[in-house]
């Protein structure tokens, strides 16, 4: 199949950004990023610089393969990663156009790659359990709801991709933030520290410059573990209740 592509290149995030157009021969059985291993390919042996994108796993639980095809976030298909994504979504003679998550939050570091590392601050504020829960027990030692956990476990699916925030135009983290607060409150180690993990969280959220929840509900959409919106109901509530309970 031959495809055009206009991918976005941009040297870093001080620089101005422009789409490059490239035309590229690629089987229907090739994930989406192989295609872009052949497009580098292709770029190389032109002795040029090739196009700089964030990978790991490539089997869609990493979140690292963040990027927009053709205005959404890890392409047309939902519950998929980018690295889940196959070329038998797209028919030949198609033009992709290739762009970063593009929030303020999310800075580009080069062409596709983006600094998500205001994630990571969000988590470093409270995400986590730092009670002294002593040596490990075992596993069905401390009963928990089946219904909490089912309820944690969907929260705890999320991987922290970013999809969220470059799907919402106001560049929210509502849902990426809840689904964290929400899988630890969920659990008995976690529910201790949970109104004064809420409360961090939420102000470094502010500080890292997201923006608010409107109830848009693209977030939802585009997500690609399917992070269900109830999370940010609650959230908010815990949040309302933190504020006004003395620890």
């Amino acid at each position: 199949m031959q495809l055009t592509l206009k991918v976005w290149r941009q040297k870093n995030n001080k620089a101005e950004g422009k789409f490059e157009f490239h035309k590229i021969q690629a089987e229907e059985h090739m994930s989406f990023l192989e295609m872009l291993d052949v497009l580098n390919e292709k770029i190389v042996s032109e002795k040029k610089e090739p196009v700089a994108f964030e990978h790991d796993c490539r089997e869609g639980i990493c979140g690292s393969c963040s990027m927009v095809i053709n205005g959404r976030p890890h392409g047309p298909q939902a519950g998929t990663t980018t690295c889940q994504l196959h070329m038998r979504a797209y028919k030949s003679g198609d033009t992709i156009t290739i762009e970063p998550f593009r929030a303020t939050s999310f800075p580009v570091i080069k062409d596709l790659v983006v600094d998500r590392s205001s994630f990571d601050n969000i988590i470093q504020a409270g995400g986590y359990i730092s009670v002294n829960t002593g040596q490990a027990v075992d596993g069905n030692a401390i009963p928990v709801n089946r219904d909490d956990a089912s309820d944690a476990f969907d929260s705890a699916a999320c991987i922290g991709c970013g999809a969220c925030v470059a799907a919402c135009p106001n560049g929210s983290a509502m849902l990426f933030t809840s689904a964290k607060i929400n899988h630890l409150e969920k659990l008995p180690q976690g529910k201790i520290e949970h109104n004064t993990r809420v409360k961090n969280m939420i102000k470094q959220m502010d500080k890292e410059g997201f923006g608010k929840c409107s109830n848009v509900g693209a977030c939802g959409v585009e997500c690609p573990k399917e992070i269900p919106m109830d999370n940010i109901a609650a959230m908010n509530r815990s949040y309302l209740t933190s504020v006004f309970t003395k620890e």
